[in-house]
């Protein structure tokens, strides 16, 4: 996969790829854990799932564990925020933006992201990419994102969610394992 951070675009043509094979909940899961860090040049990467009126940190590929496994309102968190509002979200810095929940950014690293919600017209999940320094993404690097987003989205309609996202088997190992 570090060639991918290097070529980025070949690596969202391989998720794209591997997206359009996918044929179960897990695997589209698996393969944005798996790609979308190294795509963008991230310091972590999660997946969100909306379950309910709830953001589902259902995977991660982070340098620190981050909220894999808990859940938060839609409303109380930069995720839920995307998918409500259906918007791609650029955070500079966390500290500066009324959406984020500071406080559980505190306890890590990461300083700035992008959440870009997935589905449409409601959203379904969310992909968030998180840096350790004050980042503004060049466009490409949003593009990126967004694309994963619209491939996921066509993926997870193609083997339709359940409602219950809780049924994720996420394999991820904790970081720093």
């Amino acid at each position: 996969m570090a060639d991918t951070l290097l070529r980025p675009d070949l690596g969202v043509a391989q998720a794209a790829g591997d997206l359009a094979a996918a044929g179960s909940l897990d695997a589209i899961v698996s393969i944005l854990r798996r790609t979308a860090r190294a795509i963008v040049g991230a310091d972590g990467i999660s997946v969100i799932l909306r379950e309910g009126d709830a953001s589902y940190y259902v995977a991660e590929d982070a340098i620190e564990p981050l909220w894999r496994g808990r859940r938060f309102p839609l409303t109380t968190c930069i995720s839920g925020w995307a998918m409500l509002n259906g918007e791609t979200v650029v955070v500079p810095d966390i500290e500066c933006d009324d959406r984020v929940p500071t406080a559980l950014y505190r306890v890590t690293s990461m300083r700035s992201l992008v959440m870009v919600p997935i589905g449409s017209p409601e959203a379904v999940a969310a992909l968030g990419a998180y840096w350790c320094t004050s980042v503004i993404p060049d466009d490409a690097t949003i593009c990126r994102l967004e694309a994963l987003a619209q491939r996921a989205a066509a993926a997870l309609a193609r083997v339709q969610v359940p409602t219950g996202a809780s049924q994720v088997r996420d394999a991820t190992p904790p970081a720093g394992a």
